[in-house]
């Protein structure tokens, strides 16, 4: 029998609050070593600071224990992550390419679904309440630089690839690319382009 599962956002103090059974969400779905989840927390909670914070869990009705949940947050000059992609992108695609992703976005940082409740939508859920009625324009994300399930979500909601081969820190995890999406996100995912050209993203 399938469980009932329920779709809240957290605010802040909530996500700090619960950041032990996020973390737990995390490294069911990850499995990294577990000597590096101290370090992941500390920065989950770094983040719940961050200008347009917005966080949003999937909770089983029975349990009360969150199955899945994503977060992210407005990118500005000073993050790391967004410093290091944005030097990227200027060094790969020119200034007018980075500047017209990065200059109005959001960031998702953390979206992961607990292995029994994957492949039944819940990390698309997520995903699109996590970025409805944002005013941003673009919204960015890294994830493995695999043909991964979640890779798939991505493409076929609108996120093309903006940076592949990447690595975050050279000669330690596997690569990650970098993608972006224009914001609303493709209400329905569509068959993912595999060569779409990278261009600066138009204003409004």
């Amino acid at each position: 029998m399938r469980r009932s599962l329920s779709v809240s956002e957290l605010g802040p103090g909530e996500f700090a609050a619960r950041l032990d059974e996020l973390i737990a969400v995390y490294a069911a779905a990850m499995r990294p070593p577990a000597e590096l989840l101290p370090g992941r927390k500390s920065i989950m909670a770094g983040h719940a600071v961050n200008p347009g914070f917005r966080a949003i869990a999937v909770i089983d009705d029975g349990s009360g224990e969150p199955v899945g949940f994503g977060y992210g947050f407005r990118g500005v000059p000073g993050q790391w992550w967004h410093n290091t992609v944005r030097n990227a992108l200027t060094a790969s695609h020119g200034t007018a390419v980075a500047s017209g992703w990065m200059d109005d976005s959001f960031e998702v940082a953390e979206l992961h679904v607990a292995p029994a409740h994957q492949g039944q939508g819940t990390g698309a859920n997520v995903l699109f309440r996590l970025t409805s009625e944002r005013l941003e324009r673009t919204a960015l994300l890294s994830t493995r630089d695999a043909d991964s399930p979640a890779r798939r979500l991505y493409r076929g909601t609108g996120f093309v690839d903006l940076l592949t081969q990447f690595e975050f820190f050279p000669g330690g995890e596997p690569p990650y690319a970098v993608m972006g999406a224009e914001l609303p996100l493709r209400t329905r995912p569509a068959r993912p382009r595999s060569h779409r050209p990278l261009s600066p993203r138009p204003s409004r």
